[in-house]
C-alpha cells in the first residue's frame, strides 16, 4: 500500500496536507529567527563614541606639537609674547628665493612626472597589459634605492661629465643642469623619487575606469589620439592626477638630503641652515611651510574634485541632440 500523508483541516473545511503545514510552520520560525538578530543589533550601542575618541586622539597627536611649536616661537622668557619671529621672516635673507625655488622645482617635477607616467600607463593599459609588472617594478625601484645612494651616483656623473666631455656640446648641458637659479638636476632627481607615488595614484585611477571602452568609442567617432588622451581620459583621471600632484608637491617641499649634498639651497635646506643661529625663526618658518603645504594640497584636491566643464559640455550636447 502507498503511504498515507497525514492531513489537517483549514478554517473553511478543506484539508491541508501535513507537509505543507510543516513548511508553513518552518517559514514562520525562520521569520521569527530573522527578526531576533535585528532587534539585538538595534540594542547594541553605536560606535560613535569610539569613533570620536579615535579622531580626538589623532587630532591631538597632530595639533599638540604644532601648538607647542607656536608657543615656542611667540613666547620669549623675560620678554613675554612677541611675534618678532614672524615679522622678520620676509626680511630674512634667502627666505623668498628659497621658497620660490622650491615651488618652481615642485611645479616642474609634477609636470615631468605626469608627462612620463600618464602616456606610459595608458599605453600599457590599452596595448600591452603583460608589460604592467615590468613597468610597476621600474617605478617602484626608487623605494628600494636610498636617497643617499642616488645622490652619490648623481654626483659621480656630474663630475665625470665635464672631465670627459669638455670638447663636446654635452659639456654645456652638464653646466646648465647645475644652474643655481634653477637646478634642473634636482627636477630629474625628484622625478625619480616621485615615480612610486605617481604610479600608484594613476594605476588606481586607471583601474577604476574602463579605458579600452572609452578609447575605442572615441576612436570610432573619429577622435585623434591627442584628443582621446586630453579630452576623454584625463577628465576621468582628475582625482588620480590631483593625488599624484600633491604627493609630489609634499615630497619636493620636504626633501633635504639630495639638495643639501648637491650644494643647492631650496626651502628645506634654508630652514636647516638658519636653525642654528635663529632657532625661533626656523620653527616659525617650519610652521608657515606646513600651512603653505596644506593650502596647496587643499587647492589641488579641490581641483581634482571639481567637475570639468569641458568634459560636461559634450555630454550636454549629446543629450540635447537625442
Amino acid at each position: 500500500m502507498a503511504a498515507m500523508t497525514p492531513t489537517s483541516r483549514c478554517t473553511d473545511g478543506a484539508e491541508i496536507p501535513q507537509d505543507a503545514k510543516d513548511l508553513k510552520d518552518a517559514r514562520g520560525t525562520k521569520g521569527a529567527g530573522a527578526g531576533a538578530p535585528a532587534r539585538t543589533a538595534a540594542r547594541r550601542p553605536r560606535p560613535g563614541i569610539w569613533r570620536g575618541a579615535v579622531l580626538a586622539l589623532a587630532g591631538a597627536y597632530f595639533i599638540v606639537p604644532l601648538v607647542a611649536s607656536f608657543v615656542f616661537t611667540v613666547h620669549v622668557p623675560g620678554q613675554g609674547v612677541t611675534f618678532a619671529a614672524y615679522t622678520q621672516l620676509l626680511s630674512a635673507g634667502g627666505f623668498t628665493e628659497s621658497l620660490l625655488l622650491s615651488l618652481g622645482l615642485a611645479a616642474a617635477t609634477i609636470a615631468l612626472s605626469l608627462l612620463l607616467a600618464v602616456p606610459a600607463l595608458v599605453a600599457v593599459r590599452i596595448g600591452s597589459p603583460r608589460l604592467r609588472p615590468v613597468v610597476e617594478v621600474m617605478c617602484m625601484l626608487p623605494l628600494v634605492v636610498p636617497p643617499i645612494a642616488l645622490v652619490t651616483g648623481i654626483t659621480t656623473v656630474l663630475r665625470w661629465g665635464p672631465e670627459h666631455l669638455s670638447r663636446t656640446p654635452l659639456y654645456q648641458t652638464f653646466i646648465a643642469v647645475q644652474n643655481e637659479k634653477f637646478p634642473v638636476v634636482l627636477v630629474l632627481a625628484y622625478t625619480v623619487l616621485a615615480l612610486p607615488f605617481v604610479y600608484r595614484s594613476l594605476d588606481a585611477g586607471l583601474r577604476a575606469v574602463d579605458v579600452p571602452t572609452l578609447v575605442e568609442a572615441a576612436r570610432s567617432c573619429g577622435a585623434s589620439w591627442p584628443y582621446v588622451v586630453l579630452r576623454v581620459l584625463l577628465p576621468n583621471l582628475r582625482a588620480s592626477l590631483a593625488g599624484a600632484a600633491f604627493l609630489t608637491l609634499a615630497l619636493v617641499l620636504g626633501e633635504f638630503t639630495i639638495a643639501s649634498l648637491l650644494g643647492f639651497q631650496p626651502f628645506a635646506v634654508w630652514i636647516v641652515s638658519i636653525s642654528g643661529a635663529q632657532a625661533r625663526m626656523s620653527v616659525a618658518v617650519s610652521i608657515l611651510s606646513l600651512l603653505i603645504t596644506w593650502l596647496l594640497l587643499i587647492a589641488l584636491s579641490r581641483a581634482g574634485t571639481t567637475p570639468s566643464t569641458a568634459a560636461a559640455a559634450p555630454a550636454t550636447t549629446s543629450r540635447k541632440e537625442s
